[in-house]
C-alpha cells in the first residue's frame, strides 16, 4: 500500500522564538535574577551604583545585547520591536535593568531621536559630541518636554520658546518632569521656534548641555513614587527653569519644526518598551502573589486553596496573556508596516497593560496582607510606580480617544439601525422572493 502524503496547511503567525535568539532570552532572564537583582537592596549613592553596574555592563556588551534598539552602525542589534518587546519583558523585572543593558529612558529614545535628526540634517558633529558617548553609556541625557503651567495631554500648549539670534537660540521656558535631569551632561529642550504657524509645523527640538548659563535645576520633584527624594539621583524627575540660555544653532535636532515628528517616532515604538517592561514587573508581582498563595496558612488552608484567590491568580495570568499578546501584536505591525500603522494598537496596549500591572501587584499586595504593605518587600514601591503608567506618554483618556476616533471614522449615520429587524425582514423577503414563491 503506498504512502499517503499529507501536507500541511502554511503558517503565516508564528508564536515560536528563533531557537539562537531564545537563548539570549533564557542568558538575560538568569543575569537579571542573579546579578541585577541584588542591586536594588543596596544603600549605595549615584555613582557608586555606577560604578558597579559598570562590569554588568561589559558582560551585556560582550553578548552583544547592549542597546540592541540601535542599529548595527550605532552599535546595537537592529532587532526589529519583536525581539526588542520580548527582551523588554525581561528587562523590566527590574529598575536598574535599563542601565545596565544600555536602553534605559530618556537615554534610549534620545538616542535614537539625535540619530533621527543627523540623519535628516546632516550636521554629523552632534555624533561625535552628543551621540556616540550617550551611546557608550559614558554621559546621561534628560528629555524636556512638560511644563507644569500648560496640559501634557496637549502638548500643543508648550509655551517654552527659542527664538533665533544670528548664530544661536536664545530659549525660555519652565519644564518640569525632566527624567533624570539632575543627573544629565544635556538636555533635549521641546520649544515653539515660529509662533507663526500651527504647533506641529513650529516645534523644535534642540540639545542644551546642562552647565549652561541660564539653566536652573529646581529641585527633583516629589512624587508616589519617590516620596522623599534624594537629589541627583536615577529616576528623578526634574523642575528646571530656563533663562535666556543661548546655545549654538547646530544644537538643533534635525530640522526646524520637526519637533512634533521627532517626538513621535520616540514615542511610539518606547510605547511598547514600556508595556513589556510592564508585563516584566507584573510577572514579578504574579510570582510573589503564588509563591505566598502556597506558602501561607490562613483558616484551615492555605490561601491557594481558598476559591478568591484562584479568581485571583486566574484572572492575572489571563490579563497579563491577554496584555503580552496585543502588545507583540502590536510590535509585530509596526515592523511590518511602520509605527504609524500601529497608532491604535500602540494605544490600546499602552493604557490597557497599565491597568493589567496595577491590578496584578494589587492583587499581589492583597495576598500578602501586612507584609505586602511594608517595605520588606517591593511590591509597595512598585504599587507607586505603577500609578504613573496611566499618566506618562499620554494619559488613558488619550490613547482611548484615538482609539474610538480612529474606529468610529469607519462608521456612517444609520437610521432605522442596519441590525433593525423589520427591515432586514423586507429586504429579505425581496432577495429570496422568486424561491419562496417556487416554495
Amino acid at each position: 500500500m503506498g504512502q499517503i502524503e499529507c501536507s500541511l496547511p502554511t503558517m503565516s503567525w508564528d508564536f515560536e522564538t528563533e531557537p539562537e535568539f531564545q537563548v539570549h532570552l533564557e542568558w538575560m532572564d538568569d543575569f537579571v535574577r542573579k546579578e541585577i537583582f541584588p542591586l536594588e537592596v543596596l544603600d549605595v549613592s549615584h555613582d557608586q551604583l555606577r560604578e558597579l553596574m559598570k562590569p554588568l555592563q561589559e558582560e551585556v556588551k560582550a553578548r552583544g545585547l547592549w542597546a540592541s534598539h540601535l542599529s548595527p552602525e550605532l552599535g546595537g542589534a537592529g532587532y526589529g520591536q519583536v525581539k526588542l518587546g520580548l527582551m523588554h519583558e525581561i528587562i523590566g523585572l527590574s529598575p536598574y535593568a535599563p542601565f545596565v543593558f544600555g536602553n534605559n529612558a530618556p537615554d534610549s529614545g534620545n538616542a535614537e531621536m539625535l540619530a533621527l535628526g543627523i540623519e535628516a540634517s546632516g550636521r554629523n558633529e552632534q555624533r561625535a559630541k552628543w551621540l556616540n558617548p550617550l551611546l557608550e553609556g559614558s554621559i546621561r541625557s534628560g528629555f524636556s518636554m512638560t511644563e507644569p503651567n500648560t496640559a501634557g495631554s496637549d502638548p500643543k500648549l508648550i509655551s517654552t520658546q527659542a527664538l533665533r539670534d544670528g548664530d544661536q537660540w536664545v530659549i525660555s521656558g519652565h519644564k518640569w518632569f525632566t527624567t533624570n535631569g539632575s543627573i544629565a551632561d544635556f538636555l533635549i529642550v521641546m520649544a515653539v521656534t515660529n509662533p507663526e504657524v500651527h504647533p506641529y509645523q513650529g516645534t523644535s527640538m534642540i540639545i542644551v548641555p546642562r552647565d549652561t548659563p541660564g539653566v536652573t535645576i529646581v529641585r527633583d520633584v516629589p512624587t508616589m513614587e519617590r516620596p522623599e527624594v534624594h537629589f541627583g539621583t536615577f529616576g528623578g524627575h526634574t523642575e528646571i527653569i530656563y533663562e535666556d540660555v543661548r546655545v549654538p544653532y547646530e544644537n538643533l535636532i534635525g530640522n526646524e519644526g520637526d519637533g512634533f515628528k521627532l517626538a513621535q517616532l520616540r514615542l511610539g515604538p518606547g510605547r511598547i518598551h514600556h508595556c513589556m517592561r510592564w508585563l516584566g514587573q507584573s510577572r514579578r508581582a504574579f510570582d510573589m502573589l503564588c509563591e505566598r498563595a502556597v506558602s501561607r496558612f490562613s483558616h484551615g488552608s492555605l490561601l491557594a486553596e481558598k476559591q478568591t484567590v484562584q479568581n485571583w491568580v486566574a484572572e492575572s495570568y489571563a490579563e497579563m496573556s491577554g496584555a503580552r499578546l496585543m502588545t507583540l501584536e502590536a510590535a509585530w505591525k509596526i515592523d511590518k508596516f511602520g509605527a504609524d500603522k500601529a497608532r491604535v494598537e500602540i494605544a490600546a496596549i499602552k493604557f490597557h497593560g497599565a491597568k493589567v500591572l496595577y491590578n496584578v501587584i494589587d492583587r499581589a499586595i492583597q495576598v500578602n496582607g501586612s507584609l505586602g504593605y511594608s517595605c520588606d518587600l517591593p511590591l509597595e514601591s512598585m504599587y507607586r510606580a505603577a500609578r504613573a503608567a496611566r499618566i506618562y506618554d499620554g494619559p488613558d483618556e488619550v490613547h482611548k480617544q484615538t482609539i474610538a476616533r480612529h474606529i468610529l471614522r469607519k462608521f456612517q449615520l444609520s437610521d432605522p439601525p442596519s441590525e433593525y429587524v423589520p427591515a432586514r425582514r423586507i429586504d429579505a423577503a425581496r432577495k429570496f422572493a422568486e424561491i419562496l414563491e417556487a416554495l
